[in-house]
């Protein structure tokens, strides 16, 4: 289902992240299951998407900082390519 602002375009929903971890699926141990918990928690990012969402960020900031952080990773695969190609 879709929603709609007010000038009519539509807005995407965000979808509600839920983890939950079993005490069975660590055998009753609570130090594996907060560990489970936690990898889980980061493997949906939930706390990233928390501290970037604590604050409003102009769209033209947020494109911003993606593209720098896309051209960064560019040049850090680049980095390691040629350290494996022995290229300098």
């Amino acid at each position: 289902m879709e929603t709609f602002n007010k000038i009519g375009k539509t807005m995407s929903k965000k979808r509600a992240v839920n983890v939950e971890v079993n005490i069975r699926e660590t055998r009753g141990d609570i130090t594996r299951l907060i560990k489970k918990f936690m990898k889980k928690v980061k493997k949906e990012r939930v706390i990233e998407d928390y501290l970037d969402r604590r604050f409003y960020e102009k769209p033209s900031s947020k494109r911003r900082r993606e593209k720098l952080k896309k051209i960064r990773n560019a040049q850090k695969a680049e980095q390691e390519r040629n350290k494996k190609l022995d290229i300098r």
